[in-house]
């Protein structure tokens, strides 16, 4: 009988550092370990807004997985997952097929737009280094173009950001330091180009304090993006977005659209037969699949129930990162015949940033954090992934290393 062979299916935050600790806490006569990911490399999605505003390179933010998955004691698959075959183990992939004894499934999100009309056809989205690289491309062919034009059109420096909530809110961050270079590179007049965010719910940054949410607005403000609250998008259309409904619309209209309101877990969770609630798997406490002794569930396409509150833990990357751990725990338990435990949560705060030199969030018992101290720890929180991850050498090779 060979080795038990656990399969992990997604090198983001999850996937990567559950085959990280596996390789830690397994010897190699133990299991097999094969990580299955779509591209060559891996990449810091909670940097993808730095991407698309210009800020941050793409290749900072993306890095080789041989260069801290060893390939001789993980096999590497590079190919897209189709389906998962549960009552067979086993993985169907665009080019070939693969089975398990055990299986980690971390494939991360997917946009949801929630329905609104042409949202999904017109407007960009930050979802993965290529879409992130062709929205930083287009806001300066934007830029590019309306310096040598003859008919100057003012809204194609416009830019408009839906969704208030994390990423958006540290996407017009960026956008607020990276235009005014562009502006002086074209040699076009700050005034001209809008950033402007749009927020359905009363408030932006729903779920953080309310004394931060206000130091967030100002720090924004005072850099030039609009913020417009309770303004529910009816329609995206090619260059706009319809706000209201009825008679009460109004229209804004924008030479760059981003999407930066929802996102759900992979569609090849339902695909695969698991049971979906709002587009992920509620996981059990091990973070095993309900009713499967096998596979777990992990990041942004799991549901993780806080028992105490009644409902979900955010799906978070510090989230994804414990998940990571609770799960190669328990799977060295299930070779072992070992008690499996229940993961908990160690919220270590969350920080926001607003731009380069800004931030703002909590840390640990929910200690505010503003501005300066904030972005140095914002930066702290970035390069302890990377040192967990890669050690020192990573840190110094992709980590943000200025402020610290």
């Amino acid at each position: 009988m060979g080795k038990p062979k656990i399969v992990v299916l997604g090198a983001g935050y999850a996937g990567m550092m559950t085959t990280k600790r596996l390789m830690q806490k397994l010897r190699p006569e133990e299991a097999e370990l094969v990580l299955v990911n779509k591209h060559n490399y891996h990449y810091q999605t909670t940097w993808l807004h730095e991407v698309a505003a210009g800020t941050v390179n793409q290749n900072q933010a993306r890095m080789m997985i041989s260069d801290v998955i060893n390939p001789n004691r993980v096999s590497l698959i590079y190919d897209e997952v189709v389906e998962v075959k549960k009552d067979a183990n086993r993985v169907v992939l665009k080019n070939s097929e693969i089975t398990y004894d055990y299986l980690v499934i971390s494939l991360g999100f997917e946009t949801n737009t929630f329905g609104i009309k042409g949202m999904e056809k017109n407007a960009f989205s930050i979802t993965d280094i290529e879409s992130s690289r062709m929205i930083r491309e287009h806001i300066e062919y934007q830029f590019a173009k309306y310096s040598t034009s003859d008919k100057k059109n003012d809204d194609d420096l416009t830019i408009l950001v839906g969704g208030g909530g994390f990423t958006g809110i540290e996407f017009v961050g960026e956008l607020a330091e990276k235009v005014p270079e562009l502006c002086k590179k074209y040699d076009i007049d700050r005034s001209k180009a809008r950033i402007i965010n749009v927020e359905a719910a009363p408030r932006i940054l729903p779920g953080f304090n309310e004394d931060l949410v206000a130091y967030a607005k100002k720090s924004l403000q005072d850099r030039g993006v609009e913020i417009r609250e309770g303004a529910k998008i009816s329609e995206c259309k090619k260059n706009s977005f319809v706000i209201g409904e009825g008679d009460e619309t109004e229209e804004i209209k924008a030479g760059t659209i981003v999407w930066t309101g929802g996102v759900t877990g992979n569609s090849i969770l339902s695909k695969s037969g698991f049971e979906i609630t709002k587009g992920k798997v509620t996981v059990e406490g091990d973070m095993r699949a309900p009713g499967e002794d096998n596979i777990f569930i992990l990041g942004d396409c799991a549901w993780v129930m806080n028992k105490e509150e009644g409902r979900p833990f955010p799906p978070t990357a510090q989230a994804a990162m414990q998940h990571a751990d609770t799960c190669s725990s328990n799977l060295k338990a299930l070779l072992h015949g070992g008690p499996l435990e229940d993961f908990v949560f160690d919220d270590k705060g969350t920080v926001a940033s607003l731009g380069e030199k800004d931030a703002m969030g909590t840390v640990f018992d929910d200690h505010l954090l503003y501005g300066t101290s904030a972005t140095a720890m914002k930066k702290v929180i970035d390069n302890r992934y990377l040192f967990l991850l890669g050690g020192p050498k990573l840190i110094l090779k992709k980590g943000k290393l200025r402020m610290i």
